[in-house]
């Protein structure tokens, strides 16, 4: 453009140098605006990706208040918005083979599933230690009466195995069955199946896991020599699976090695600097929400990301490991019965 004075106007990006710049930095501003818009359009698509990975369960609607009562929480003085009340969690191990990703790495039939593995973890008041609980799938216990996935209501069964109540009823019978076992109120559900816990294994960079004797175990497919190995996702997996290779092919064994796994992994994962690797992150973000179930409560990435943030002080070191305190079953040698009232006096512990 040729202004009043005869001259080209260097605003409208002249050939001299200051148009020149003027151009470049026009131009860098909207490559600048381009890029800041696909990254939000980026961030939002990972948030709504990992949010709808996430299913859930309405247990407190469908249990109502014949239930143990809440904890109290102490009121806390400090402003921090993050929850620091107690809280008992139960974290369920699936072995569905839904998916072709499940069924690759084995487990229960095609038609359901069952409760691999079962834990109660209690968080103490402040969120800085953790006791987790194991209970054996093998226990004998009076499984309640339980809404069904079909609208029914099974009926009371005295004697029966721990996990069938998640066969029979899903994550709401299983949370019933546990917190009539127990007396204490289960504030959360949490399950992940065989892939969930394979991605996880291997987004973290595998866990360092050492065993005490040789396991041979034709049926998890494991083979370890006694010392101390890095585990990727699927081995880690025969490890938390593993029961016939290792001392009397008892549930009770393959307990102490899932307890095992349980540390490593949470010793990993805090040595592991996911905030400066966003790709790492997202991994391993993908990796949990694509196989989670959880309750309602924890049912969003928000809920679930406040939940971390909460446990930010919570290190390996602080999380003790137990298992339920058991008998041999007067009925059946090769099931157990809570040891009362050793069992009793744990449960009422994390009240």
């Amino acid at each position: 453009m040729i202004g009043a004075d005869g001259q080209r106007d260097e605003d409208e990006g002249a050939p001299g140098p200051g148009g020149r710049r003027r151009g470049l930095v026009k131009a860098a501003g909207v490559a600048l605006a381009g890029v800041l818009v696909l990254s939000a359009a980026g961030a939002g698509w990972v948030y709504w990706h990992l949010n709808h990975n996430i299913k859930s369960v309405d247990i407190n609607g469908a249990l109502g208040d014949d239930r143990p009562p809440k904890a109290v929480a102490t009121p806390s003085a400090s402003a921090s918005p993050l929850p620091s009340g107690s809280l008992n969690i139960l974290v369920l191990g699936s072995d569905s083979r839904s998916g072709k990703a499940n069924a690759a790495l084995g487990g229960g039939d095609s038609t359901g599933a069952r409760s691999d593995t079962a834990m109660v973890v209690h968080i103490d008041e402040g969120r800085t230690e953790a006791t987790v609980v194991s209970i054996p799938r093998d226990t004998l216990v009076t499984r309640p009466s339980c809404p069904t996935p079909s609208g029914g209501t099974s009926s009371v069964a005295y004697g029966t195995m721990f996990n069938s109540a998640y066969s029979l009823g899903g994550p709401v019978c299983a949370v019933k069955t546990v917190e009539s076992l127990t007396g204490v109120r289960m504030d959360h559900y949490l399950e992940i199946d065989f892939s969930g816990f394979a991605k996880l294994v291997n987004a973290v960079g595998g866990v360092t896991v050492t065993t005490d004797e040789d396991i041979d175990d034709d049926q998890s497919h494991l083979h370890l020599k006694a010392g101390t190995h890095l585990l990727d996702g699927t081995h880690a997996l025969a490890l938390a699976r593993t029961r016939h290779g290792i001392g009397d092919g008892s549930d009770l064994g393959r307990i102490g090695l899932q307890q095992k796994l349980v540390k490593a992994l949470l010793e990993q994962i805090s040595s592991t600097s996911l905030l400066t690797s966003p790709a790492k992150l997202y991994q391993v973000a993908d990796a949990v929400t694509g196989s989670l179930t959880t309750d309602t409560g924890l049912d969003s990435l928000g809920e679930l990301t406040k939940l971390g943030q909460s446990l930010g002080s919570l290190s390996a070191d602080h999380v003790r490991t137990v298992m339920m305190p058991v008998v041999a079953a007067p009925s059946d040698a090769n099931r157990v019965v809570a040891r009362e009232p050793a069992a009793g006096e744990l449960w009422a512990s994390l009240k």
